[in-house]
């Protein structure tokens, strides 16, 4: 009786250890790092994957399709679809998301996946043709996205290095898609401001990035923030409309 009382004594102390254990590691805060953006959006550099960021958007960027291009993927990617039964890489080896220049496409994950409400897929065009102007458009497109869809707390991951492409600086990335999310959300309240547009806020904009490129993000989205500022202070004040 007493050898059967100890085994049981045993077991319940081993699993509330194996149960904090789990508990802690699923609650573990993720490093991050907030800077703050005007507009009263708080920008938070977040070394966190796609596939685990609790939003109602996650962002994230694809080159056009290729074979070659598809082989080469690693990383956050991989595992985001992995998540996802697969969907993405089904989706772009059928021609049905090609990852054409802006091209978009909205996927709504199952429970069981991953824990964004929404996805959204942005296309990056032909990997030769990658340019910051065209980053600067992605963040213009996504900002864009997040309206039509009201999600007032936005991730973004643009997947850049985990597909193989390193001709531009992680930094300059996404120095460039930040400051052409902040334009464009200066535009829509401006527009909302006149009565133009819908009611939409958004309230943060996640910066995702992996261990080895965290502090160059940092850098990069700062200098995004000051440089937006800047060249929001020098649009015209007047109204879109001079109707009366």
């Amino acid at each position: 009786m007493t050898r059967n009382i100890f085994k049981q004594v045993l077991i319940a102390v081993l699993y509330q250890h194996v149960g904090a254990a789990a508990w802690a590691a699923d609650t573990a805060a993720v490093k991050e790092q907030s800077i703050a953006g005007p507009s009263s959006v708080a920008i938070k550099v977040r070394m966190e994957g796609p596939y685990t960021a609790e939003v109602p958007l996650q962002v994230v960027c694809y080159f056009k399709y290729t074979e070659a291009g598809a082989k080469r993927m690693a990383g956050a990617p991989v595992e985001l679809d992995k998540q996802l039964g697969g969907i993405i890489n089904s989706l772009r080896s059928r021609g049905e998301f090609q990852g054409n220049e802006l091209e978009t496409m909205v996927i709504v994950p199952k429970e069981s996946s991953i824990k964004a409400k929404a996805l959204l897929l942005i296309g990056l065009g032909q990997e030769s043709e990658l340019s910051l102007a065209r980053m600067e458009q992605v963040g213009t497109a996504a900002i864009r996205e997040a309206h039509r869809l009201h999600a007032s707390k936005v991730a973004f991951a643009p997947l850049i290095r985990d597909q193989g492409n390193t001709a531009v600086g992680v930094d300059a990335v996404e120095n460039a898609v930040v400051r052409g999310m902040i334009l464009a959300y200066d535009t829509d309240q401006r527009l909302q401001a006149e009565g133009l547009s819908d009611k939409y806020q958004l309230a943060e904009w996640w910066v995702e990035a992996g261990p080895a490129y965290f502090d160059e993000t940092v850098g990069g989205v700062t200098q995004a923030v000051d440089e937006a500022v800047v060249l929001v202070a020098k649009r015209p004040q007047s109204n879109y409309s001079t109707a009366k």
